[in-house]
């Protein structure tokens, strides 16, 4: 990606992954996620992508774990932010947001060949979705400030890895290779020209 042209805003989709019910069906897990700014980030760069007139694709994830099976009721969009009508919903089984669901066929007939990279979890479905999108030959941007994560335990020890630290471990993984790493003030800097008025 290092040398390749940044594509116009004007070809820009946010993706939103995974930010869903599940995740909230144990109040613990979910008091201890990162970035406690994450709703209110994420809503503005969703309003922002709307007033632009620019695609908000959501995504959610279901696999046969207990809140993420599809009878659990859960896997629907957390009820703060909701999809608007003609919004793609899609849903997926595996971890990026392309090989389950028909995601590239949406984006080609947007015309999108830019990503903006939102949900949970940060290091899991968005960095997994980002280094596919910057294969496939999207131009991505990952907006950390609107992920979120949680502190992971090693299986054998214990032992946590802080959320902090999880999100600057994507961030290295990805800068300059498969995304750049954009701040929502700095998307939404960018966004404010393409308002459709």
């Amino acid at each position: 990606m290092g040398a390749k042209t940044k594509e116009p805003i004007e070809r820009s989709a946010l993706l939103v992954i995974d930010v869903q019910e599940s995740f909230r069906a144990d109040p613990d897990r979910w008091a201890r996620r990162s970035n406690p700014a994450f709703e209110a980030n994420l809503t503005r760069l969703v309003d922002a992508y709307r007033e632009a007139g620019l695609p908000v694709i959501w995504i959610l994830h279901t696999d046969g774990d207990g809140p993420f099976r599809p009878e659990s009721g859960l896997v629907r969009v957390q009820d703060w932010l909701q999809p608007r009508e003609g919004e793609p919903v899609l849903r997926k089984t595996t971890r990026n947001s392309f090989t389950s669901t028909r995601l590239a066929e949406v984006l080609a007939g947007l015309g999108a060949r830019r990503l903006s990279i939102t949900g949970i979890q940060t290091e899991q479905c968005c960095e997994t979705t980002a280094r596919l999108a910057g294969d496939l030959g999207y131009d991505v941007d990952f907006v950390t400030g609107a992920t979120a994560t949680f502190p992971i335990a090693h299986p054998d020890t214990g032992e946590e890895l802080p959320v902090d630290q999880i999100a600057r471990n994507t961030e290295f993984a990805l800068r300059g290779r498969f995304a750049r790493i954009a701040t929502v003030d700095g998307m939404v800097e960018e966004l404010a020209p393409a308002l459709v008025g």
